[in-house]
């Protein structure tokens, strides 16, 4: 291409064509005598490289870039649609051009899609025997994960189980009955529970026992008592003369005595017996001889020791 066919293309401006026309020699249509080279590439493509290049030729806009230049009509074209001419319509364009995008998207996922063969034997999994593609498989098990998650939302709560009692089985495949199971559990619970508080009860001595029926007898017995008590009550008075001291000098003029038997009824030793720190006395069968180690009687010397101290300790003081 010449400068000039560039600079009236690109720039709108049209030159004179050179006047200078390149001489091109005659061929002549006979044959030349003499040595002939031929062209190992010229296959068949003489006769259109003797007819010229049409896409190489000159162009030639001189005439309509004058013409474009001097005329004074608004020669511009309008492509496309109309601007709209108000908010309304601008809004109608705009959502009938997204829903034709939406349509024209959901056809080119559905052009996208592999095809699949819906005539084949299928599997379990949904998917059909054969040789097959990823993408044909994946379609084929999203399509039944698709329908059964239809099918089971069509059904409801009736078909699926929801709400309902779990049936429980045993190895050999029989229902088992969870009431009456749980019913035993709790039976054997509760007979646990009062086997541990038995053998609690059973550790527990004979007197602390009976001490505890009567606090529980007392406190009944509470309810109907006057808060004020004075010296005239006569349950009062025989509750204490009842009680037992084992230092009470005047113990031995009472008329009437007690039988010797303990707090739960079993007979005592009538004789006599060395004291201990927790005033129980011998029972009915004891031959009378201390198999202790002595410590009970160490404990009252040194509790007697420790008075009498204290008693001798006040009486010098008074003296000084």
């Amino acid at each position: 291409m010449s400068l000039a066919d560039y600079l009236a293309k690109n720039y709108l401006t049209a030159d004179s064509k050179s006047e200078r026309k390149t001489r091109k020699r005659k061929r002549k249509d006979g044959p030349q005598p003499g040595l002939i080279i031929a062209d190992d590439d010229a296959l068949g493509w003489g006769a259109k490289a003797a007819d010229g290049d049409e896409d190489d030729a000159p162009l030639n806009v001189g005439a309509a870039s004058a013409e474009f230049r001097k005329t004074k009509k608004n020669n511009w074209q309008t492509i496309g649609t109309p601007a709209p001419s108000s908010a309304d319509q601008a809004a109608a364009d705009a959502i009938i051009a997204s829903a034709a995008a939406e349509t024209s998207a959901r056809n080119i996922a559905d052009d996208d899609a592999p095809m699949v063969d819906e005539t084949g034997m299928k599997m379990e999994s949904g998917a059909h025997a054969g040789l097959q593609t990823a993408d044909q498989v994946t379609a084929q098990l999203k399509r039944k994960q698709a329908e059964e998650r239809k099918r089971f939302l069509m059904d409801g709560a009736e078909h699926s189980g929801q709400g309902k009692e779990t049936i429980y089985r045993d190895a050999s495949g029989r229902i088992i009955n969870v009431a009456m199971k749980r019913a035993e559990a709790r039976k054997k619970a509760e007979e646990e529970a009062a086997k541990a508080a038995a053998e609690v009860e059973a550790q527990k001595g004979d007197v602390q026992r009976v001490e505890r029926e009567r606090r529980k007898e007392a406190l009944k017995d509470a309810k109907y008592m006057p808060v004020a008590r004075y010296e005239d009550d006569v349950e009062m008075n025989e509750e204490m003369k009842d009680r037992e001291r084992w230092n009470d000098p005047a113990a031995q003029f009472l008329t009437k005595k007690k039988q010797g038997r303990s707090v739960t009824g079993k007979p005592l030793y009538p004789g006599a017996f060395a004291p201990n720190r927790y005033g129980i006395r011998p029972g009915h069968k004891w031959d009378g001889v201390d198999r202790g180690n002595g410590f009970e009687k160490e404990y009252f010397a040194a509790r007697n020791r420790r008075r009498d101290l204290k008693e001798l300790d006040y009486a010098w003081q008074m003296d000084e």
